[in-house]
């Protein structure tokens, strides 16, 4: 067993014993769930939400700065994960609800893009001039 797993172990039991005893009724099935925090189905997903942070932050981004097939890449992974997510054991709803607001933002973006296409119809014109200068 690794160092890092004892460590881990270890946090869990401190939790156990501190966190666990101040928390309302309502959240105490949540710390023991199978996809609660002591978990990797827990930590996965709250990572997972930077992605939506970059997002998020790319609506300040022109539109003709978008990457389509990046952002196709988050809507259709979001978009399959989400599903994913209500059929697996145990099922994760958090991590759904991640996936979905990827999906969501990927969807956003490429909304943007498309609009802008349709708004310039001469983007391919601009976009290979601009990597020629």
């Amino acid at each position: 067993m690794g160092p890092h797993r004892l460590l881990y172990q270890a946090l869990c039991k401190a939790g156990d014993k501190f966190v666990y005893p101040v928390l309302p009724a309502f959240a105490k099935p949540a710390w023991n769930h199978a996809a609660g925090p002591k978990t990797v189905f827990f930590w996965a997903p709250t990572i997972k939400w930077t992605l939506i942070g970059a997002g998020l932050a790319d609506l300040a981004r022109p539109a003709d700065k978008l990457s389509l097939y990046q952002n196709s890449a988050l809507f259709a992974t979001g978009a399959i994960w989400t599903r994913y997510c209500l059929v697996i054991t145990p099922i994760n709803y958090y991590l759904s609800s991640v996936n979905f607001f990827v999906m969501c933002t990927g969807l956003a973006q490429l909304c943007r893009i498309a609009h802008y296409r349709y708004q310039n119809p001469d983007w391919e014109t601009k976009e290979i001039m601009e990597t020629h200068n």
